[in-house]
């Protein structure tokens, strides 16, 4: 098992990487990675999932040189997992283990020595890692299956610690992970050895890093310290870099201004010796003289400002390129014209119930495998299969709830019985998987599906605020990457015509950069109709303004916290 070098790092040299459809992902990036940990930041598409896969060997170079100091680990963001597998595979100390069990229960076969290598005590300290984890040590000898999405991410990552691979890679490891699971990992982070690299929308778990890069304009940067640091440092840059293109606009226009002023000064002199000259009111060798002078002094003046408008001009441009102008998403949702007292949605528990009405925004939460995701999915399917309640009298909020209605059983979780009762046909849901849309269709055909009586150029106007435009809109579904496909299904979900009465989001900042989660946050809190998300982030829950939220609590009750 390798031990974590004293200084490990990961070097790019000119990395460029192209897919074979030619579409060019990096582009002649250098940079490295020290020692300590590393937040990697950057917007969707920028291509930090594809420079986590290079420096993992997964992916091999088009042109230019990285160089490891040691094993990498990595993480991908998609975990692929087969559930009969032992969680002792998970770990990957699998075999080590069955070896230390076989030469204890007097099995000498050589190959079991040299299995185990120098790993005697790998049952401790796999038992260590799984407590690390939150998980008992029996948990060993369980199949994959029996672990929630969180769990799986939590012991892949203590895997990873086991092993101590110098270097580390981390991509999006928060992505459905619950509040105690997300406090497991920032534990496990905050003792890590050697290089770890981590790609993260997170903003907590970026806080607990030594450095943070940004992949941007192909170009990395590193910045010593954590991301509220490195974004303080970003903002005061770019406020600079205002000001200092306003001050540039304004020298250039006075260059500019003087050179005209200048020019027609220097149009008069010449009109008035032309004047004197046909005039004959001084001597011919003299006009010539003057004439000669005239012109030396004309082109000295034109060479000095025309210099300082060119250097004026060439400051204008330096401040430009100093002043970034990212495309970011502008979301603006239609209107749905509901009224404040409008019944949207019932969800209860059996005992009590919690009405969704008018413009409310409600978070439901709880851990990993409480029932959240089935709850959304109850809701959303009465309305798929045309079954809608009847709105009837508003009650209040927590009343006794009156017997189920007809139309679909409820769910029973944990031996509690939650309800989720639409009682709107009019409702958007964007699951965690993004699917529903038609792989084989182009981007705008998916859309249109959605809002059919909208026109074409208003719905491609529409979209281009998602930042899907031109060829981009034409492409098929089945060609875009992962970060496209989710922009393409929220504008399919937050564009539909009618607009939904209820909007329904089930972890809606896992595949979205920090930028277009600021984005979002500030449509759904103008957004006039109801927003039901499930969501582990709590900072985005804390700036959504809620007006309930609801928690599946280990017995399958509901309560309002």
């Amino acid at each position: 098992m390798s031990v974590p070098t004293l200084h490990s790092s990961v070097t790019l040299d000119r990395l460029t990487f192209t897919w074979p459809d030619g579409t060019t992902a990096l582009d002649s990036v250098s940079g490295s990675f020290g020692s300590g940990r590393t937040g990697l930041v950057g917007r969707n598409g920028a291509g930090k999932s594809t420079l986590l896969r290079l420096m993992a060997g997964e992916l091999t170079p088009t042109s230019g040189a990285l160089t490891t100091t040691g094993d990498v680990a990595y993480l991908p963001q998609q975990l692929t997992l087969d559930v009969d597998r032992r969680v002792a595979e998970l770990l990957g100390v699998a075999a080590a283990l069955d070896a230390v069990r076989a030469i204890g229960a007097g099995d000498v076969d050589q190959a079991h020595f040299d299995a185990v290598g120098d790993d005697w005590d790998i049952e401790a300290r796999a038992g260590m890692s799984l407590a690390e984890a939150g998980l008992a040590p029996d948990f060993l000898d369980r199949r994959v299956g029996e672990l929630s999405g969180g769990e799986a991410v939590l012991v892949a990552i203590a895997g990873i610690r086991l092993r101590r691979a110098p270097i580390t890679l981390l991509d999006e490891p928060t992505n459905n992970l619950d509040r105690d699971a997300r406090a497991k990992l920032a534990a496990m982070v905050g003792s890590w050895k050697g290089t770890l690299i981590v790609v993260s929308h997170d903003l907590s778990l970026l806080e607990l890093m030594d450095d943070t890069a940004e992949l941007y304009a192909q170009t990395l940067s590193v910045f010593g310290g954590p991301y509220s640091e490195w974004r303080a440092w970003l903002d005061a840059e770019q406020e600079a870099a205002r000001q200092a293109e306003v001050t540039a606009k304004q020298e250039f226009r006075k260059e500019k201004r003087q050179r005209i002023e200048a020019e027609v000064k220097l149009a008069h002199r010449a009109r008035t010796a032309k004047k004197a000259e046909i005039e004959k009111r001084v001597p011919k060798i003299i006009a010539h003289g003057r004439k000669m002078a005239a012109e030396v002094s004309a082109g000295r003046l034109r060479t000095e400002v025309g210099a300082k408008e060119e250097a004026a001009r060439t400051a204008l441009d330096e401040a430009g390129r100093r002043l970034r102008s990212d495309a970011s998403m502008k979301i603006e949702l239609p209107d749905p014209q509901v009224s404040r007292s409008r019944r949207i949605a019932e969800i209860g528990d059996g005992e009590r119930s919690w009405i969704i009405q008018g413009p409310d925004r409600v978070a439901l939460v709880g851990r990993n495998g409480a029932g959240k995701t089935t709850l959304l999915e109850r809701l959303v399917r009465d309305v798929a299969h045309g079954v809608v309640h009847n709105s009837g009298d508003p009650t209040a909020n927590g009343a006794e709830r009156p017997a189920p209605s007809a139309g679909g059983e409820d769910l029973r979780i944990y031996g509690a019985q939650l309800i989720a009762t639409a009682l709107t046909d009019r409702i958007g849901y964007l699951p965690q998987r993004v699917d529903g849309l038609d792989e084989r269709r182009s981007v705008y055909e998916n859309i249109a599906d959605a809002a059919p009586q909208v026109p074409e150029k208003e719905l491609r106007n529409r979209l281009a605020r998602f930042l899907i435009r031109g060829a981009t809109a034409e492409r098929p579904v089945a060609a875009l990457s992962g970060g496209e496909r989710f922009r393409v299904a929220l504008a399919k979900v937050l564009l539909s015509d009618p607009a939904p009465h209820l909007v329904v989001l089930d972890e809606p900042t896992n595949n979205l950069d920090i930028d277009t989660v600021d984005q979002l946050i500030e449509a759904l809190r103008a957004y006039r109709g109801a927003v039901l998300v499930v969501s582990h982030d709590d900072a985005f829950l804390a700036r959504l303004d809620l007006d309930l939220t609801l928690e599946i609590r280990p017995d399958g009750s509901l309560a309002a916290t």
